[in-house]
């Protein structure tokens, strides 16, 4: 017991290394195309829709069916990450994303696309819920919260550069043109993440202490951070199981379901108001700017505020925005407020996805609560598409918005009410 909380005090305070900005780097790129692919395939449902290779009604299964795929990627990357190490199920999902994506670039109906789309996003699913957790492991205590804030910064690049892509190559290669360049990247990924060191947090709670002590002086070149002086209450992160996915699963599910509700959705909106399929992709990417805008936004303050303040005053401020964006008339107004509605979004993904969630469950069961929390946002944005096709087709567009706000409400007010404050402490 005394060796492995030496092992542990070692890891927790072991100042950045080469090997960490190696994992740093990997985790990165694999978050990135994560985030390009929800924004992908947001362009190419458009194009298709556009093109009548597939109807609206078609478009929300091929939304729905990815985000199936992310449900039961999400929980399977909890269970084989807990169970049989976190580098078996990088590698495992990384390959069915990438294989399956590029397959999907020459598929000839809507049917078998999406048929694809559902195998890829099984492995985009573990994706999300590995690499931020496998970030968060490995960094030091005192500047978890920033480095997978930053983590979120490099990852949500990939909303304004993906629809930047998109507006050029859709129009001028066709939609499937996106498919072979997602796909041809995540492959090459791929074969960069073989030498990926396992967890050393996980091979301690495994009892593999020997296997750990190797990465931790790999980790340790660079020496360690003082020790905080505190009691261990006060150092210490001490949440239930049945708590921690709780407060995980209203405030992943609000966020992710708000944020792929508009980021979806908001090319066909624009189409809807009569804008070209050209200039409203391009108009997207304008939009989505406020993606690094916010995850950078969201890791300076995420140290400095504390987690609960800051994700409690940004879904407040998502529910605020989200119900002023239904009354914009002027194109320069939507693409105004839609970026500082995006820019929230961000905000919520560099606190809430990158940072908050994975300090919520121990290290024995962190993938597995992560993998829950975010397979319940996955089976909700599930049925959001079919949703938000009722809406614009039989309501009003201005619903959609006026559901954020409410998704928005409840989780600040979960947060708020039973979420722990996790900032700068250390977690078993």
């Amino acid at each position: 017991m005394q060796a492995t909380t030496n092992l542990e005090q070692q890891l927790n305070y072991a100042k950045e290394s080469p090997l960490f900005y190696k994992v740093f780097t990997l985790a990165g790129i694999g978050i990135f195309l994560d985030a390009a692919d929800v924004y992908m395939a947001s362009a190419i449902n458009t194009a298709m829709m556009n093109d009548k290779f597939a109807t609206v009604q078609q478009g929300s299964y091929f939304l729905s069916a990815g985000f199936l795929g992310l449900f039961i990627g999400s929980l399977l990357a909890g269970y084989i990450g807990d169970f049989y190490g976190r580098r078996r199920s990088y590698q495992f999902n990384l390959l069915l994303f990438g294989a399956f994506t590029f397959i999907s670039a020459f598929m000839p109906s809507i049917q078998w696309m999406i048929a694809c789309r559902f195998m890829a996003a099984i492995g985009l699913g573990a994706e999300i819920v590995t690499g931020y957790a496998v970030v968060n492991e490995f960094a030091p205590v005192n500047r978890r919260g920033f480095w997978s804030g930053m983590i979120a910064i490099v990852a949500n690049a990939g909303a304004p550069i993906t629809l930047l892509v998109a507006t050029f190559a859709v129009p001028n290669l066709g939609f499937r043109s996106m498919f072979i360049i997602m796909g041809v990247a995540a492959i090459i990924l791929w074969f960069a993440r073989h030498n990926f060191p396992e967890s050393p947090r996980w091979l301690i709670a495994k009892g593999r202490t020997k296997e750990a002590q190797v990465i931790i002086d790999e980790l340790n070149v660079r020496g360690s951070y003082p020790v905080t002086e505190k009691n261990e209450d006060e150092r210490r992160v001490k949440v239930s199981f049945g708590r921690g996915v709780f407060v995980a699963s209203v405030a992943v599910g609000a966020a992710l379901l708000c944020q792929y509700t508009f980021t979806s959705w908001v090319p066909t909106l624009l189409v809807q108001k009569g804008i070209s399929i050209f200039s409203s992709i391009g108009f997207s990417a304008v939009m989505m700017l406020g993606a690094p805008i916010g995850a950078t936004i969201g890791t300076v303050l995420v140290e400095r505020t504390g987690r609960k303040k800051l994700i409690v005053t940004t879904f407040i401020c998502t529910a605020i925005l989200g119900i002023a964006y239904a009354y914009e008339t002027t194109t320069v107004g939507t693409i105004i407020n839609g970026l500082l509605l995006t820019t929230t979004f961000y905000v919520l993904m560099a606190s809430v996805i990158s940072v908050y969630t994975n300090e919520l469950f121990e290290t024995k069961y962190r993938f597995r609560g992560a993998g829950i929390a975010n397979a319940v946002a996955k089976l909700l944005n599930v049925l959001m598409p079919t949703a938000v096709a009722y809406a614009i087709t039989q309501v009003a567009p201005s619903a959609i918005f006026y559901g954020i706000a409410v998704m928005a409400l409840i989780a600040a007010a979960v947060v708020g009410f039973f979420g722990p404050e996790t900032t700068a402490k250390e977690i078993k």
